[in-house]
């Protein structure tokens, strides 16, 4: 990972490791002497990450994956034809609905929301999300600031009646959820807690 971060000269950037079983032919089963193949990535992202950005439009769509997805995969296609269906609806990101009427996270994101009485609320880090890297440190960043976590399923309607919604990834940070299917969240802005998580965040992440 350094080799890779000095060969393309990233101050401040992503880096992406992705591991396959190795090169063999096509073939569902696999020789216990294959050699794994890695692939490693870096880029540039900007200087400085804005401590304030506008909230964003979210549509729902089923959750057409597998029943592990906390295990992160190159197997992406209902992600991406989740991601597909938000960006023709101009929307900004896919929130995946389970099929008992939960929301279970974003194409690319983990969702949470604020209920009126100022509980922070995500999924719980079971089978059913995948328990980002940027989730896990907000949900850190969150415990020292004292807010009050509830982890549990959660439904669309839950969100509409919130106080506040918001994503986290390692490309939006903390953004906050203006609307969900063109209905506002609260008063479609960004709220207290997504406003004071972010700031945190990339306060812990630049310290």
């Amino acid at each position: 990972m350094a080799r890779i971060i000095r060969l393309n000269q990233v101050q401040t950037g992503l880096i992406y490791l992705q591991v396959t079983r190795g090169v063999a032919r096509r073939d569902h089963k696999w020789s216990a002497s294959l050699k794994p193949a890695l692939i490693v990535t870096a880029k540039n992202t900007m200087a400085k990450m804005p401590q304030e950005v506008a909230p964003v439009e979210v549509i729902t769509v089923p959750d057409e994956r597998w029943d592990r997805r906390d295990i992160k995969t190159i197997q992406l296609l209902p992600n991406c034809l989740a991601k597909q269906k938000a960006f023709e609806a101009g929307a900004y990101e896919a929130l995946m609905i389970d099929k008992d009427g939960s929301i279970t996270e974003g194409s690319s994101s983990n969702a949470w929301l604020v209920t009126k009485d100022g509980v922070l609320v995500t999924r719980p880090a079971n089978h059913k999300i995948l328990n980002g890297i940027t989730r896990r440190a907000v949900m850190a960043v969150a415990q020292e600031l004292q807010l009050r976590i509830e982890e549990r399923d959660f439904t669309v309607a839950e969100i509409k009646e919130a106080s506040e919604a918001f994503l986290t990834s390692a490309s939006s940070l903390v953004t906050a959820i203006g609307s969900i299917d063109g209905d506002k969240v609260n008063n479609g802005g960004v709220g207290p807690v997504a406003k004071r998580l972010r700031i945190a965040y990339i306060e812990e992440v630049t310290s």
